[in-house]
């Protein structure tokens, strides 16, 4: 079976949502680390029937030495899934208001998993809004679906011993913190020796939107992560990276990710730090 794109524009949305049979289900994935409380925005505004999934409960396991995004026990993503109204015959389109930053780790979840068809809407809510999209108030309590995970992981992935071994590793935050110059949120500063830094923002045209498959091979290319080459990416804490797996599978390049990244790297003192 042909896997879909990771992307869903807001025209192929509204299409699907307009069709007589049941659509795909809907979840908001809003979250902003330092902003604003995503149950409270979301229930200020969202998408028609769209179900909120909260990335601290719902895609994570509480912080440890794994990081400060572990990634969360299969059961209980399993479970947190069917309450939401996931079901594995059903396509899933998740979003958010922060580029495609939270939703594409519900995305990630799920394709790890096992779950067929699961996008991110291109663009977010603000592309929904902008392009004429509906937005409602108020909270959705959804049937419950029947998600069942998959026996062998969907998505690959790599752990703290394996990543210094990765033939590319990409470091997908901004370029002052993978520099070492300033670090806002993990205790120390730097980055995994050898790896390369692809800012997510690099991912992202003008209006907020994923470039071109073109223009992301050649971003990509540029550091070496190239169709066939042994890839691997993380961020902080292992949400945002999932940005960079999106733009690379655009482009063509099948990445894993490092789930503990940075947060998880320097758990571990011992560890060796570039900057």
């Amino acid at each position: 079976m042909t896997t879909p794109s990771p992307l869903i524009s807001t025209s192929e949305l509204r299409d699907l949502l307009a069709e007589d049979h049941a659509g795909p289900t809907l979840l908001d994935v809003r979250y902003r680390m330092g902003g604003p409380s995503g149950p409270d925005v979301y229930a200020a505004g969202h998408l028609p029937d769209a179900v909120y999934v909260d990335l601290d409960a719902d895609l994570a396991s509480p912080p440890g030495a794994g990081g400060r995004h572990p990634l969360p026990d299969p059961a209980a993503f399993e479970q947190a899934m069917r309450r939401v109204g996931v079901s594995s015959g059903r396509p899933v389109v998740v979003y958010d208001d922060w580029s495609a930053h939270a939703a594409g780790r519900a995305w990630w979840l799920l394709r790890l998993h096992g779950h067929p068809d699961v996008r991110v809407l291109d663009g977010g809510l603000s592309a929904w809004v902008a392009d004429g999209g509906p937005v409602v108030r108020g909270s959705v309590a959804p049937e419950p679906g029947d998600f069942t995970r998959a026996e062998s992981p969907g998505m690959p992935v790599v752990d703290a011993d394996r990543v210094l071994d990765v033939e590319v590793l990409v470091d997908a935050r901004a370029a002052e913190r993978y520099r070492g110059e300033v670090e806002p949120v993990d205790p120390v500063a730097g980055h995994v020796p050898g790896a390369v830094n692809v800012p997510t923002s690099c991912n992202l045209a003008d209006d907020g939107r994923f470039r071109s498959a073109e223009e992301l091979r050649a971003v990509y290319a540029a550091v070496g992560a190239v169709p066939g080459a042994d890839v691997a990416v993380y961020c902080g804490s292992g949400v945002t990276a999932t940005h960079d797996v999106i733009a690379m599978e655009l482009a063509g390049v099948t990445a894993a990710l490092y789930p503990g990244s940075w947060s998880g790297w320097v758990a571990d003192p011992s560890r060796p730090v570039e900057r």
